[in-house]
């Protein structure tokens, strides 16, 4: 498979959830309800909750390219690495953005007080600022200049923040819900696959005759 096929599949499939929210977001604009619009009754805490789905998703997805290509052999897996950690920041971003600019009126007094009461949202910031440097050393001439090993040990990152974004969804979450739980299980394995070497991986996957 073409590697500019997989990096433009990855980014279509990557976009649409944002062009979907943004054509919901332009259907209330003409004049639909939010809940005709498919943004709920509270539109701002639906876009807030879909933004940070997505990028806690696209997080997942990256972290999962190196354990599928130990299992499969298909080195190609590896062209998606970069543009879905640059989605998953994205998303993040948005998510941050969304929450201070429209649920919060960018009052810094008020988003202070919320962090002090909620856990979980200092949580979720930590999470976005471990995802800043790797997305700022994400070009190739930026790891070039770091190194292969500084650049590798810089970008271990992204499970530190993987655990800070599963807490952030388990304690956001009113009541038991085993959406977060399900996601929470996925990082876990994901991080149990790290921890074992290909050869492991292959033997443990290989058809047996």
């Amino acid at each position: 498979m073409a590697r500019w096929a997989v990096r433009w599949g990855v980014q279509l499939a990557m976009a649409l959830p944002l062009a979907v929210l943004v054509a919901r977001w332009g259907a209330m604009a003409w004049g639909l309800s939010p809940r005709a619009a498919g943004l709920t009754a509270e539109p701002v805490a639906e876009t807030i909750n879909q933004l940070g789905l997505w990028a806690l998703r696209a997080l997942w997805l990256t972290l999962a390219v190196t354990p599928l290509r130990a299992v499969t052999g298909w080195n190609w897996l590896a062209a998606w690495r970069r543009p879905l950690g640059l989605w998953c920041f994205a998303y993040a971003t948005l998510h941050l953005m969304v929450y201070v600019g429209l649920d919060m009126l960018g009052d810094l007094g008020l988003l202070w007080a919320d962090v002090v009461k909620h856990r979980f949202i200092l949580l979720g910031m930590a999470g976005w600022v471990m995802l800043l440097p790797l997305a700022l050393t994400s070009p190739r001439a930026v790891a070039r200049w770091l190194g292969g090993r500084r650049w590798r040990v810089l970008h271990r990152l992204a499970y530190v923040a993987g655990l800070a974004v599963a807490v952030h969804f388990l304690l956001r979450v009113k009541g038991f819900q085993i959406e977060p739980w399900i996601y929470a299980g996925l990082l876990a394995l994901l991080l149990g696959l790290r921890r074992w070497p290909a050869r492991a991986i292959m033997h443990w996957t290989r058809p047996r005759a």
